[in-house]
C-alpha cells in the first residue's frame, strides 16, 4: 500500500470484502482480493506516476466508466452486496 500510495495501514485494520476470479483470455487468469481499510496513517498520493495516471476519490455512485474490469467487478461486488465472491469473464 505504501509503494502506490504512500499510506500505511495495519494488517488488522484490513477487512476482507470480496474475490474475483477473472479470465482476462484464454492465458490470463487473475484473483483479486479486495479489503476495506478501517484505519490508515498518512495522506494518499500518487507515488507510481508512471504507471498511474491519478490518484483521486469518487462517490460510490459516480465510479468512472475506464475503471479496469476486474477492480471494477470487485468494487461493485462489495458495493453491491453480491456476497463474498464474483466469477467475471467466465463462460
Amino acid at each position: 500500500m505504501f509503494e502506490e500510495t504512500g499510506i500505511t495501514v495495519d494488517p488488522n485494520d484490513l477487512r476482507l470484502v470480496h474475490i474475483v476470479h477473472h479470465r482476462q483470455d484464454d492465458n490470463v487468469e487473475r484473483i483479486g482480493f479486495f479489503f476495506e481499510a478501517l484505519h490508515w496513517q498518512g495522506h494518499p498520493i500518487n507515488r507510481e506516476p508512471d504507471k498511474c495516471l491519478a490518484l483521486t476519490w469518487f462517490t460510490v455512485h459516480e465510479l468512472p466508466d475506464d475503471i479496469i474490469e476486474y477492480p471494477n467487478a470487485g468494487l461493485l461486488g462489495y458495493l453491491e452486496n453480491a456476497g463474498p465472491f464474483t466469477a467475471h469473464n467466465w463462460k
